[in-house]
C-alpha cells in the first residue's frame, strides 16, 4: 500500500440501524438491539479520524483536582422568551448545545428564527457587536427572508448562511465568533470525509460531534434541530440524545394552535419544566396564563366535563377533560383518548366497572384533554373518572369545582404532591371548591376561600363532585 492511500484511512461497510444507531456486519430484516423493523442502512465507515475533528479540540484536556475545579454555576445568557428560559433552566449556558426535536410544521424552526432574532439585538448592543448565525440547510436565503417578513422580523445583526458541509461551516463559525448558533437542521449536513449520505447515522453523529467540539472549546451555545420519527422520538440520532447538554421536544396537535415546549435532558437544569405558546400569524407567542386559555371555552353545566389540576414541572395548570359516553357494539366497544395514556384509560374504565358500578361493558367511551395537552401525571385520574361518571349519568359536575387526585386499582383515591399549588392556581381564576383525596390523619389545606372537599374512594368522590 501506498503512503497516499494509506493516509486516507481504510473504509469497511457495516450496516447500522437508523433507530437506535447500533451496527452489525451483515443485514438483517429486524434489528437485534431495538426490535425496529427494515432500520438496518448499509453505510461506509472510515477508520480514520476526519481532519475537521482533529481541528478542533478541546480547550482542556489535562486532568485536574476535584478540589481545585470551581464549583461556580455555569454562566448564562438571559433569553428574552421567558417561556424558552424556563425550559432551559434560567438562560442559555455558554457553550452549550440543544437539540430541539418536534413533529414537520410544529414551530420548531419559527421558535428558532424568533430566538436568534431577539438575541442579535442583545449582541448588536453589546460592546463588541457580537452577531447571530443562523444556518440553513433546508431552506434558501431567500426563503429565510419571507419568512422573517412573515414575522416581521427585523434584525440586522443576525446573519444567514445556507450551507449543508460541517467544514464550511465551522469556518463561519470560527471566523465570526457569533453570540448564538442554530444549525436548522442536523440531519441536512454532511462531512466531506465521510461517504454516507447526509442524515445517516455515520454523518449525524460526525457532524453534532464537530459542532459540539466547537461550542464546547469557542463558548458558542449552539441550537440543532432534529427531525423525529413517526414514533415521536428524533429521527435516526438517538445518539445525538447522548451527545448534547440539553434535549427539548415541540408537542402539539396540528390542528390545535398551541404548542408545549418540553425537557427530556438537561444537564443545567430540571427536565420537568414545560413551556407554552401560541402559533398565530406573527409567529410563537407565549402563553403567560395558559390555565385561562385551557377552560376560555368551557361550556357551564355541561355533562362529561371536568376541571383537573395537573402540574408541570413547577407550573400548575388547569385543564378541561371531556368525556363521551354512548351506546356501542357490545362486542367491540371503543376506547378512544386524546392527551392520556390509552392504558390509563382503561384502568380507569375497569376500576369504575369493577368498584363503582357503572356499566361500561357495551359502552364506547371517548375521552378528551382541551387545547392538545398530554398530561402524564397521574393526578388526573380522578378528573378523568368523574368526566366519564358524569356522561355516563347524564348529570353535569358541580360548577366552580377543580379535581386532581390518583385513582387506584381497589378504587382508593391516592394523594398527590402540591396540593397547596394546584389550589392557588384555581383561586386566581375564580373556582370556589375542590375535591382531592382524604388522608388519614392529613391535615386540610387551607387556601383563600375554596371550600375543601375530600374522599377516600373513588364512588364517594363521584357522589360529591355530580350535581342532582
Amino acid at each position: 500500500m501506498s503512503r497516499e492511500s494509506a493516509s486516507r484511512g481504510r473504509t469497511r461497510t457495516q450496516f447500522v440501524c437508523q433507530a437506535c444507531g447500533s451496527s452489525q456486519p451483515k443485514w438483517m430484516g429486524r434489528c437485534p438491539d431495538c426490535g425496529e423493523w427494515n432500520s438496518l442502512v448499509e453505510t461506509v465507515v472510515e477508520d480514520r479520524v476526519t481532519e475537521a475533528a482533529r481541528a478542533v479540540v478541546l480547550s482542556s484536556n489535562a486532568p485536574q483536582a476535584l478540589s481545585e475545579i470551581s464549583s461556580d454555576g455555569q454562566e448564562r445568557i438571559a433569553v428574552p422568551l421567558e417561556e424558552l428560559s424556563r425550559v432551559l433552566g434560567g438562560g442559555i449556558v455558554l457553550g452549550s448545545v440543544v437539540l430541539l426535536g418536534g413533529d414537520p410544521g410544529i414551530g420548531k424552526s419559527t421558535l428558532l428564527l424568533q430566538l436568534a432574532a431577539l438575541m442579535s439585538r442583545r449582541g448588536a448592543a453589546s460592546s463588541d457587536e457580537q452577531p447571530v448565525l443562523y444556518v440553513s440547510g433546508e431552506e434558501s436565503a431567500r426563503q429565510l427572508k419571507l419568512r422573517a417578513e412573515r414575522l416581521s422580523i427585523q434584525a440586522p445583526n443576525l446573519y444567514i448562511l445556507a450551507e449543508t458541509n460541517v467544514e464550511r461551516i465551522i469556518d463561519q463559525i470560527l471566523a465570526m465568533r457569533p453570540l448564538l448558533v442554530v444549525v436548522d437542521s442536523i440531519q441536512s449536513v454532511h462531512m466531506e470525509a465521510l461517504a454516507s449520505s447526509a442524515g445517516s447515522i455515520s454523518q449525524v453523529r460526525e457532524s453534532a460531534n464537530a459542532l459540539l467540539r466547537v461550542a464546547k472549546s469557542e463558548g458558542i451555545p449552539t441550537f440543532l434541530v432534529g427531525h423525529v420519527t413517526k414514533t415521536g422520538s428524533i429521527a435516526g440520532p438517538r445518539v445525538l440524545e447522548h451527545v448534547v447538554d440539553t434535549v427539548l421536544y415541540m408537542e402539539g396537535e396540528r390542528f390545535h394552535s398551541y404548542r408545549l415546549l418540553r425537557g427530556v435532558k438537561n444537564r443545567y437544569g430540571s427536565t420537568d419544566e414545560v413551556g407554552v405558546f401560541e402559533m398565530r400569524e406573527q409567529g410563537l407567542v407565549e402563553v403567560t396564563n395558559p390555565s385561562h386559555v385551557f377552560l376560555e371555552e368551557r361550556l357551564e353545566h355541561a355533562t362529561g366535563s371536568a376541571v383537573a389540576a395537573t402540574l408541570e414541572g413547577t407550573r400548575p395548570l388547569l385543564v378541561e377533560v371531556q368525556a363521551l359516553v354512548s351506546k356501542g357494539n357490545p362486542e367491540f366497544p371503543r376506547r378512544t383518548c386524546n392527551g392520556i395514556e390509552q392504558s390509563r384509560l382503561h384502568l380507569l374504565v375497569a376500576v369504575l366497572s369493577k368498584r363503582v358500578g357503572l356499566k361500561l361493558g357495551d359502552q364506547d367511551i371517548f375521552v378528551n384533554i382541551v387545547g392538545g395537552l398530554h398530561v402524564r401525571e397521574p393526578a388526573v385520574d380522578l378528573a378523568v373518572a368523574t368526566a366519564i361518571a358524569s356522561s355516563y349519568y347524564n348529570r353535569p359536575v358541580r360548577e366552580d369545582l377543580v379535581i386532581f387526585g390518583e385513582v387506584g386499582l381497589a378504587g382508593e383515591l391516592r394523594s398527590v404532591s402540591q396540593s397547596e399549588r394546584r389550589l392557588r392556581e384555581a383561586a386566581k381564576l375564580g373556582f370556589k371548591q375542590g375535591l382531592f383525596p382524604r388522608l388519614r390523619g392529613a391535615q386540610t389545606p387551607a387556601v383563600g376561600d375554596i371550600d375543601m372537599l375530600s374522599a377516600r374512594s373513588l364512588a364517594e368522590a363521584i357522589s360529591l363532585a355530580l350535581e342532582g
